[in-house]
């Protein structure tokens, strides 16, 4: 393709000429696949697209190429050596670049990986999750071999280099008329071979183990907070740095108390009699038991608070409260005799009207006034 002939390269990839290096490159990527010539094996003109958009993507990806090209259009690469084409060097390092993620492909970034990252679910009780403790566990996870130190060789002999990608970890595959980089399929990306290896590990540098760790608990933890235990995950391969662990808390449901953020919820059964005239209740806390003075004439559902008898949060800020809920409960089991002061309580109670009861007469009226609007 002659230089008079050639279309401009920003048009070429439908970007402005003030476009960033990210919009170029994500541009380059939408029309490639679009033309690729796998993808469009009935399209001759496919090939000559791509190739024109692989041009484009060259030179307005290299900073100096692009402000030449700015500055005097094609004749300014062409001076450079484009020639009307591209170099199979560049073009194979823009294409891992652009393409590495689909096709698999991708530079070896060198060096021991890092080992993958635990997650251990902790189940601790609530008094505990409130005031803090210390709590051992035991977590299976991969180790280092002590036996060949991680190299997966047998001691007294060492990996040697892989014949298939001589140390790379990848390998050049031809697909169609370009190539692609892929994970060497002889030594899976680690670059080395182990023609003798270790008999603890098996040539694989790790073995199972199940270690004991001691993990603090601070207080105020809630479900779903983590602890991250630095170092602690599994060996990474190759004498690589282990990962992390990460101690996930779930808070046992409690048979009296109920939390909600540093708040605490607790139920209390009150009799009738002391509902009606009043006295005092023990209250469980999570510190022991405190008295509650319960007026005269309290009815079901009533909240009591209690200051500073919650949960002191993780991450810091105020003490939460206790709020208790009182629950009247009818007296079950009576005998004749209780039978009759109950009958005679009711008979009272009849005389004075519906002032002993105003929740009660207010909701029938509510249902007397609900039917009568039904009948309208």
């Amino acid at each position: 393709m002659s230089t008079t002939s050639k279309r401009d390269y920003y048009e070429v990839l439908g970007v402005s000429r003030d476009a960033e290096d990210k919009d170029i490159k994500t541009a380059y990527r939408r029309v490639a696949m679009k033309f690729h010539p796998d993808r469009n094996p009935d399209d001759p003109q496919a090939e000559s697209k791509f190739k024109e958009a692989s041009e484009a993507y060259e030179v307005l990806a290299d900073k100096s190429k692009r402000a030449a090209y700015d500055q005097f259009g094609h004749a300014g690469v062409d001076r450079q050596g484009m020639g009307g084409g591209f170099s199979g060097a560049n073009f194979s390092d823009i294409f891992g670049d652009v393409f590495g993620d689909i096709f698999g492909g991708g530079r070896s970034r060198g060096g021991p990986q890092r080992g993958s990252d635990l997650r251990y679910t902790l189940d601790i009780a609530l008094e505990d999750a409130v005031r803090g403790t210390t709590v051992e566990i035991r977590v299976p996870s991969l180790s280092t071999c002590d036996t060949c130190d991680g190299s997966g060789a047998r001691p007294g002999s060492s990996p040697t280099t892989c014949g298939t990608c001589g140390g790379a970890g990848q390998v050049r595959m031809q697909q169609g008329f370009f190539q692609v980089q892929q994970t060497c399929p002889t030594c899976r990306g680690r670059g080395k071979s182990i023609t003798d290896p270790c008999s603890s590990c098996r040539g694989q540098g790790r073995v199972e183990k199940a270690k004991t760790l001691s993990v603090k608990v601070p207080p105020g933890v809630d479900t779903g907070d983590r602890i991250r235990l630095s170092g602690e995950g599994e060996a990474g391969p190759e004498g690589g740095p282990p990962g992390d662990l990460f101690v996930q808390m779930s808070v046992r449901q409690h048979p009296i108390f109920e939390r909600d953020g540093k708040d605490l919820y607790c139920e209390v059964p009150i009799t009738i009699v002391d509902a009606a005239l009043g006295g005092d209740l023990d209250v469980p806390t999570l510190d022991g038991r405190v008295k509650l003075k319960i007026p005269a004439e309290t009815q079901t559902g009533k909240l009591f608070r209690l200051r500073g008898k919650g949960v002191k949060p993780v991450r810091g800020g105020s003490v939460g409260d206790l709020l208790v809920r009182v629950v009247v409960e009818t007296p079950v089991k009576l005998n004749k005799e209780q039978k009759a002061l109950m009958e005679k309580l009711r008979s009272s109670l009849g005389e004075g009207g519906d002032s002993h009861s105003p929740r009660q007469t207010s909701w029938f009226e509510g249902v007397k006034n609900f039917f009568d609007d039904l009948s309208l």
